[in-house]
């Protein structure tokens, strides 16, 4: 039996596009998911054709609904319910957020780690014996 809707919150999840179904609700709560361009609450209906814009941080992803599922489904399934249909400047802002992501945690700055100390007193043969 073929679908012709399905709640946006459930159809997000299932379609691995967020890890659980109340936090897709949450990012339909705050307007950082579009339906054809207008604000979507979780319990719109989505319908295949539908285009959804999903907004995280400084990237938005597009999504065209193909079909409709409301049960979660395996990663190798996904392909079959949306086409991801992103613009290149989206996915390069994406990589540049991440790279300067990366770069930001310096490795070793701040409070040295139990291993860092036991590297020093290794090196430095620390002992008590004076």
């Amino acid at each position: 039996m073929e679908q012709n809707k399905t709640r946006l919150d459930k159809w997000l999840w299932a379609v691995r596009l967020y890890k659980t179904r109340s936090i897709a609700a949450q990012a339909c709560d705050k307007e950082r998911v579009n339906v054809n361009g207008v604000n979507a609450k979780p319990s719109r209906n989505v319908k295949p054709g539908d285009h959804i814009i999903i907004h995280a941080g400084p990237y938005k992803r597009h999504v065209s609904v193909i079909q409709l599922s409301d049960k979660r489904m395996g990663a190798p399934a996904v392909v079959n319910y949306y086409k991801d249909i992103t613009p290149t400047e989206e996915t390069e802002k994406l990589l540049a957020y991440r790279a300067a992501m990366a770069s930001s945690g310096i490795r070793g700055a701040g409070r040295p780690t139990k291993k860092d100390r036991r590297d020093l007193n290794e090196f430095y043969d620390w002992t008590e014996e004076e």
